[in-house]
């Protein structure tokens, strides 16, 4: 199943624009408190903001361009908790999950619990400012299948020392359904460790347990 938050910066800008007006329209009904309100708008104008000016620059901008994913990352660290609260919540509707454009969970299969397994995952640092990142579940360490019911893998991370003691400390890179997943960098970061932290998501969003943290340095 697709990540209901679009990967390119494109759709992801109309994305956010619609759940933003949606939510400031129904925020009671969507048990959204003011201040999330708030806090929403102020980070969406801020995506804007970032948006545009990257857009309009050249893509050798490196600074606009790094504003720019800094903002998305914040953003949807907010956002994801913030659905997580309303797909639990039985005064949202699929109406409204649908108007959002959000995961509407389906009522024609039996449900399924979180994953109980953690993936494993190992770091190709052979290429230049490029990590690939290949998992797979810690049960079936032959193949590249997901456990059943799981959508995907979360990937979060950490980039620089020291190493993150836990989740607090990395924040949500991607949610890859299929591995390798390959991660970018920038050239100020050539030289540095990235850290990695995975977990499976079920196909009703629901989380599994933390992989154990890997990582790499990022060669140059």
């Amino acid at each position: 199943m697709a990540d209901y938050i679009p990967s390119s910066d494109a759709e992801f800008n109309a994305w956010l624009k619609n759940f933003e007006l949606y939510v400031g329209a129904n925020a009671a009904a969507l048990s959204i408190s003011p201040a999330q309100v708030t806090q929403l708008n102020t980070l969406t104008t801020d995506w804007a903001t970032k948006y545009l000016d990257a857009n309009t620059k050249q893509a050798t901008a490196a600074s606009a361009i790094q504003a720019k994913k800094d903002s998305r990352r914040v953003t949807e660290d907010f956002v994801r908790p913030l659905v997580g609260a309303m797909q639990t919540n039985t005064a949202v509707t699929d109406a409204d999950r649908q108007a959002l454009n959000i995961t509407v969970r389906s009522t024609s299969r039996t449900a399924v619990g979180p994953p109980e397994t953690s993936p494993v995952a190992q770091v190709d640092t052979s290429q230049r400012l490029r990590h690939t990142l290949s998992f797979f579940d810690e049960l079936t360490p032959t193949t590249r299948a997901k456990p059943d019911g799981v959508q995907g893998c979360e990937i979060w991370t950490k980039v620089g020392d020291p190493a993150p003691t836990g989740p607090q400390d990395v924040h949500y890179l991607a949610l890859d359904t299929r591995t390798p997943y390959v991660a970018q960098f920038e050239a100020a970061d050539a030289g540095k460790k990235a850290y990695y932290m995975l977990r499976w998501v079920s196909t009703r969003g629901e989380p599994g347990p933390w992989s154990q943290t890997v990582s790499g340095t990022i060669t140059n």
